[in-house]
């Protein structure tokens, strides 16, 4: 620990060791037993001491936000990309409750993130506190409030209790299903002098306990390495992979019968993509992914057959309506990624394998023993092990098919070559973040994921903004160059992050589509009630010269046309901070969002594409 400044008392004074607190141990275990190395957060007079242990240990960097919903946000992108435990913080009363939408989407999409909450002291708890959200004296119950949108949720009231109960919250946090867990931290607690814990040694490394395997047994990862429970410890396979699911996907593979595979985002988070490949070229599947999930599967191989649900792929539907079998792999198949198919699913018999059911009834489930990598190994050595499949490794399909779509017409630019043109300048390990909206749409519907980076994209609540903060996480997880692409409706709400990235110098290109509206709801509005309403239209603003003007130094610009955007992307590719363009983009412009697909003939006479559903 660091010690008092000896000039402080004159010179010559001798040095004194602060004193060891309730904040300084938080610190030391998160640094020693978890392995942070960042903690996301918002200053403030009910944090402060945590920020202060974490500037006195000087293992763990502090990223301050702008904004509580996006240091959450930072958090949950922090570990999509790079499989840590991720760590927010936040003072009392409203930048608290800022966390809440944030923590909403960690919480549905099963993202451990660890919330440490400041609070008022706790003998002002009910007197009429400043922030006060001790529940006591009519005050917000801060408590009720996180507790729907977190797996813990805990008022630590003393020193004791904040050894106690930090631990259960970092395993709470990593425990199948995981998801968040908050600790209320008033400010006389985080200050109280406790016992300084023996020193760690540097070689035993931290120890991340993720939860009971199928076994009870707990297994412990390491700062970079935070899969779901059972997955680091490999132990022994299941013996055998026996019932009726496993009896279904042997007999399709020894009749050559079509199989469709809907691979979800457990498969990305339990690392099993390699075993995923395996097994589908054992079934002589083909794949499709769900929307969140879009690197789960290498979106170059010829198996791969689009993202399936609302904003995706009209071959996914096809492909299931020959299949005779359909696999959810990692995915409860929720309605992001059913929509437009749940009619085509009956006749088909449906299998899951994931650690949570499907929300389809009729699916046999498949169990995992171990986890996903362990039960995707086992199902795929009993299929190895039966007769070859007949006939070609999959059967022939046509490739991947549109929604309807504008194509670029001179001047007049569209989604999908902007989209191609930043997929174009993608490096292969890139980290791709998207936002919501048109441009998600957009993005999610003509952008392949990197082949060796990430793809991430919220959709558990599906929060306009979320990926400025997201994108920060990402590219400090990994280091890797990011691409954050988002409308300018999620700019005006937390775009303001990209002051974040100028501050820490990441390598970050954030692509902002600007078409001076908020276009899906403008869309919506148009297509479902007869138009007309002034509520989503903006009046111009020049986003690019706008933050160039804000920031000077930083790599900004307004582009109108695709040469000016490629020429961009190259000319920024390889800089070591952060860069912003707005392209110039329509507000009437119809996005491939299968509710629109009806609506699509009557708006535009430009060049179109696309394939309509049946």
């Amino acid at each position: 620990m660091p010690t008092a400044d000896p000039t402080a008392h004159g010179a010559g004074a001798a040095t004194v060791a602060p004193p060891y607190r309730v904040v300084d141990h938080i610190v030391e275990h998160l640094a020693d037993e978890a392995g942070v190395r960042h903690l996301f957060g918002v200053h403030g007079a009910n944090i402060e001491d945590v920020f202060d242990a974490v500037f006195r240990a000087g293992r763990i960097e502090a990223v301050l936000a702008k904004h509580e919903f996006s240091a959450a946000a930072m958090a949950d992108g922090y570990h999509r990309a790079g499989n840590r435990l991720a760590v927010v913080a936040a003072t009392s009363g409203g930048g608290a409750l800022n966390l809440v939408p944030a923590l909403g989407e960690a919480y549905a999409s099963r993202v451990p993130v660890l919330a440490l909450v400041g609070q008022p002291p706790t003998v002002a708890e009910g007197r009429g506190a400043f922030q006060d959200q001790s529940g006591l004296g009519g005050s917000v119950d801060a408590k009720a409030v996180f507790s729907g949108v977190s797996k813990f949720c805990a008022r630590v009231e003393s020193a004791e209790a904040a050894e106690k109960l930090l631990p259960l919250a970092v395993q709470a946090a990593l425990s199948e299903p995981r998801g968040p867990a908050v600790l209320l931290l008033p400010k006389d607690v985080q200050q109280a002098v406790m016992a300084a814990r023996p020193a760690r040694s540097p070689a035993a490394g931290p120890q991340v306990t993720t939860g009971a395997t199928a076994t009870g047994e707990t297994a412990d990862a390491g700062p970079t390495d935070c899969r779901a429970a059972g997955e680091t410890a490999r132990g022994p396979e299941p013996a055998d992979c026996a019932g009726p699911a496993a009896d279904a996907l042997e007999q399709a593979r020894r009749d050559g019968a079509p199989v469709l595979v809907v691979a979800g985002t457990e498969v990305v988070r339990s690392d099993a993509r390699q075993e995923l490949a395996r097994f589908v070229a054992a079934l002589g599947a083909w794949v499709s992914v769900e929307p969140d999930a879009k690197d789960a599967f290498d979106n170059h191989d010829p198996r791969f057959v689009g993202v399936a649900g609302v904003i995706g792929h009209p071959s996914v539907r096809h492909c299931l309506e020959r299949a005779a079998v359909c696999v959810l792999v990692g995915t409860r198949f929720p309605q992001t990624a059913a929509a437009g198919l749940e009619d085509a699913l009956p006749g088909r018999t449906l299998i899951c394998l994931n650690r949570e059911p499907a929300y389809a009834p009729e699916a046999l489930e498949l169990p995992l023993g171990g986890g996903l990598r362990q039960g995707l190994r086992a199902v795929t050595a009993r299929l190895e092990a039966s007769p070859p499949r007949p006939g070609p490794p999959f059967p022939p399909h046509p490739g991947l098919e549109y929604l309807p779509h504008e194509r670029s017409d001179g001047a007049q630019i569209a989604l999908r070559e902007i989209v191609e043109t930043v997929a174009r300048a993608l490096p292969e390990d890139a980290n791709v973040v998207s936002d919501a909206g048109n441009t998600g749409c957009g993005v999610l519907h003509f952008l392949p994921a990197p082949r060796h980076g990430r793809y991430l994209l919220a959709l558990g609540m599906g929060g306009m903004g979320f990926s400025f903060g997201a994108g920060i996480g990402a590219a400090l997880a990994n280091g890797r160059r990011t691409v954050v692409l988002a409308g300018d409706g999620s700019f005006f709400m937390h775009g303001m992050e990209v002051h974040t990235a100028i501050e820490h110098q990441l390598p970050i290109t954030f692509v902002l589509f600007n078409n001076n509206a908020h276009a899906a709801c403008l869309s919506r509005e148009e297509f479902l009630y007869s138009g007309g309403r002034p509520y989503n239209v903006f009046r111009p603003s020049d986003l690019g010269q706008g933050v160039a003007a804000m920031f000077p130094g930083l790599r900004a610009a307004t582009v109108r046309r695709l040469d000016e955007l490629r020429d961009f992307l190259a000319a920024t590719a390889g800089s070591a901070g952060p860069a912003v363009v707005s392209i110039e983009v329509r507000t009437d412009e119809v996005p491939p969002y299968l509710p629109f697909v009806p609506f699509f003939t009557t708006r535009s006479d430009q060049p179109t594409e696309g394939v309509t559903p049946r």
